[in-house]
Formats: C-alpha cells, structure tokens, sequence
C-alpha cells in the first residue's frame, strides 16, 4: 500500500508517485477528458449590462408634490398655531408687530412641497406611464424625469387601489416603450431584474430571483414573491425577465424595519395591464360582484359535506337582495366553478369574478347536500369605498335565556317589532357572545336562524336543536348580521 504524504512534502510525494506504475498512476489522476465527462454541467451567473441597455431609457423617475399654505406669522417667523395659543390664554406675545384687520391681511400663497418619489415606466410612446397607485395618491403635481433628464409635468389618468396600479400621462412622443411579457412562461427559480429610485437613487439596478408565484397577499391579485431588493422609491418600477420584458410592476415588500428584508412583492403584468386598459379608457375600473362572504374550504370542511377533496370556496354568507341571494346561493354552499372555470382555492373566486364585466349572465356551479347545481346569475357591480349603515339596537329587552352558555351564547327571543324591521318569521337574538361563539365570529345583535342545520325560530328551538347536536362533532350556526345571512362553526369545548 502506497504511504500518505502530506502535501507540504510535495517533492517526496513526486518522487513516490513516479515509482509506481503507470496505470496505477493513471488510475489516481484522471485525464482531463475523463474529468469533464465526470464533473457536473457548469452554470454560470446571468450578465444583466445588456439588459439595463436595452430597458433602462424606458423607466422614469416619479417625483410627487402636495400643496400646503404658508402658516408663518408675518414679521415674526412665529407659527400661527403657537401664535394662536400666546393669545387664547392671554399671555404676552413676543415682537408681535401691529396685524392689519383680517380682511386686509394677505391670504397666505400655497406652495408645493415634495412628498414622495416612486418609480415608473414607459408603456406608450405617447406618454402613458405606469406606477402604483400608492405613488401618486392624493399628490397635487407628478413630475416625471426620463433617464435623458427630461423633466414633464404628469396627469393621472387613473389610478386603483385595489390592485395599487395607477397610469399617468406626458406630454411627449418617440418614447421607448418597455416590451410586455407572458407572466405564465415564469418560473420558479428564474433570474428576474428591477430597475427604480430607491430612496430617490435613480436608475439603480437589482437582481434576483423568482421566489414563488400566485403569492396570496390580496383579493384581486396573485403576487409573484422575489427576493430582488426592493427600497422604498422603486415602488412602481419594472420587474424584468433575462428575455427583457416587463413582467411585473414592484409594489409591497415584506419588513419589519421598512427596508429590504430578503421578500419583495411584484403585480403580475397581464393583471396590471387589465387594469390599465380600463384606466385609460373610463379613468376607472369596473369590477362584478355577487354579494357573497367565503372562505377556505379546508380538509375538515371537505369531509364534513361529503366532498372528495378540498377545493372550492366556501359560503359563509349571503348578502340579501344580491344577484347570489337572488341565484339562490346558500350559506353552507361550496362554489367549484364560476363560468366554466375551477375554484381551486376560495381566492380564485374574487378574481374571476371582479374581472367579469357587470351585468354579465353567468353560471355557479354550487355543492350542496352532496350534489352539484348549475346557478345561473347576474354580475353586478362593485361599489367602490361603499359603506353599509349600520342601524342602531333596538330599545325592546326581552328576557334572557342561559341555554347555550356552553357554547359562550346568551340568546333572547326576537320581538314582533324587531321580526317585522327584519322580515323574518322567527329567530334568536344573540346578546352575548364568547367563548366558542366569539371565536367562531358571532357577536352580539346576531340573529341566529339554525342550530346543525335545525331550524330556530323561538328560543325553545334553539334549546332543542342545541341539545340534540352533535358536541364531539363542529356545530354549524346560520345567523343574519345586517343584510347578510351567514354560516359559522362552533367547536364546544371538551
């Protein structure tokens, strides 16, 4: 057997090597044609220089500015506020001069201060642009600089906080336009780019890779998680694929501190341009609703209702009058398709149908007690920023009833006023709720309308359905809260 030899005795080592034959000698050094046959594919790092050629003249610079009055106290560099305060409590002001009458006083001019700075991209060579909606948000001038250092003074054409994706215009012409990818060709794993002015740095380039797609973070859109370094500034610019298209626009990251912390979030291309081509023709965008409150479907809902897996979105609640009330959809329903196409998670649901146009006939394909149903129903639309008033308790106080204090429930009879403001024929009202109910979402002023499925009408069914139920089993609740009728589930506690 051949001795170890230190490779510090390098000369020695030779020397053994040479007195032992060749194949054997051969056998412990390979030639180099036997090494690359062996060694693994070599890849190497991604050049982005012609990258940054090719797409960079096409992002801008958006600086934004709010108006706000000049607040100084004339002649003595005190502000108003603090001059206001000296007088309410009668004290001494100091080098006050005389003031004229407030009529004759000058009106203190507006100036523009800046507010922001965000980022942005070329997508017409007309001059439409795109950033976030959280860039230019109530800013009273939007300035935009070209990598040229040409400066516009910007219009919003439209901006939607939902998906956070807003277009504005410049006057100009012959600008390099940014080329539009297919977001379903991205993978997992694939080099991407971003172009912006993080803490007003413009132009700076990052790099990295795609961390995962139909990243759930809102209901209108599926984000596409990477881990390029994102600051605040680059919001609004290009995500970029080794191929030189715009796959995504840069809007949110993940951070505990306000800057980068490794995860950052892109809007997909294909859903930023939906909402952009809506942007540009109305100023707005119109999205479907059909008065539905859902949920996961998880797998221990899946069982319970006798489906094979878990897929779908669950119902929880109905809204009265909507078009799923008027289709018929019930609490307890598990909707699979909506036109045709598959819910697979209940995020899917919010999509399709916000992307539906209102007034659109469509169909729910609904589970419910162990067969599927075809719904046909009409999309309306959604109110933006709408609020639901809420109207006040009743004055009438009914006796209490401890019946359901198991499942943390104090429940009294519904009188015959509050059964015709509601128009229903009976129920319970809920006047407290903890423990159990409160985890499952029930508070106080629900109307609880069934126990597992059991009808209550009066606090005498409640009590019967309820010591009937199934306590080893998830109890299911269906309740209304305002105009909606909805579905809860109680775990008793064991």
């Amino acid at each position: 057997m051949m001795p170890i030899v230190p490779w510090k005795k390098s000369l020695n080592a030779w020397v053994l090597l040479a007195a032992v034959g060749s194949a054997s000698a051969l056998s412990l050094f390979p030639t180099h044609a036997a090494q690359a046959q062996s060694a693994p594919m070599q890849r190497t790092l991604p050049d982005f220089t012609d990258l940054v050629d090719q797409v960079g003249p096409s992002v801008v610079n958006i600086r934004t500015l709010e108006k706000v009055s000049g607040r100084q106290g004339a002649g003595t560099g005190m502000d108003e506020d603090m001059l206001e305060f000296f007088r309410r409590f009668g004290l001494p002001v100091p080098q006050v001069p005389r003031q004229a009458p407030k009529q004759q006083r000058p009106q203190p001019e507006e100036e523009a201060q800046p507010r922001g700075v965000g980022s942005g991209f070329i997508l017409t060579p007309d001059g439409f642009i795109m950033t976030n909606a959280h860039v230019v948000e109530e800013a009273d001038e939007v300035l935009v600089t070209l990598t040229d250092k040409r400066e516009f003074k910007a219009r919003i054409v439209g901006s939607d906080k939902r998906t956070d994706v807003a277009v504005v215009k410049i006057e100009a012409s012959g600008l390099p336009a940014v080329k539009l990818g297919d977001v379903a060709r991205l993978r997992v794993g694939e080099w991407v780019m971003a172009i912006g002015s993080p803490f007003g740095l413009e132009n700076t380039v990052t790099a990295g890779i795609v961390s995962a797609k139909q990243r759930e973070t809102g209901d209108y859109l599926p984000f596409i998680q990477t881990d390029v370094a994102i600051n605040p500034g680059n919001s609004g610019g290009p995500l970029i694929n080794m191929r030189g298209e715009v796959i995504g626009i840069n809007s949110q990251i993940y951070s505990r501190s306000g800057g980068f912390m490794g995860i950052s979030f892109a809007i997909p291309i294909d859903e930023a341009i939906r909402v952009s081509d809506q942007l540009r023709v109305s100023g707005r965008v119109s999205r479907g609703r059909i008065g539905v409150q859902i949920d996961q479907v998880t797998k221990e809902v899946a069982d319970s209702v006798g489906l094979s897996k878990a897929q779908g979105a669950l119902v929880r609640g109905v809204e009265s009058g909507s078009p799923a009330d008027k289709a018929g959809v019930e609490p307890g329903d598990v909707i699979l398709r909506f036109d045709g196409k598959p819910i697979e998670k209940s995020a899917d649901l919010p999509r399709l149908v916000g992307n539906t146009k209102p007034g659109s006939r469509s169909t729910l394909t609904v589970f419910r007690r162990g067969a599927n149903r075809d719904l046909p129903i009409t999309v309306a639309e959604i109110e933006p920023d709408s609020a639901v008033a809420r109207k006040s308790d009743r004055d009438d106080k009914p006796r209490s009833s401890s019946a359901a204090q198991s499942l943390g429930l104090v429940v009294t009879e519904l009188t015959a006023a509050q059964k015709k403001e509601l128009k229903l024929k009976g129920g319970v009202r809920v006047d407290a709720a903890t423990e159990a109910a409160a985890r499952a979402g029930l508070r106080e002023g629900d109307v609880i309308l069934s126990v597992a499925n059991v009808e209550t009408l009066s606090v005498k069914d409640f009590e019967q359905a309820l010591a009937k139920a199934d306590r080893s089993k998830v109890i299911s609740v269906l309740f209304r809260r305002g105009d909606w009728t909805q579905l809860a589930t109680l775990r008793p506690a064991r």
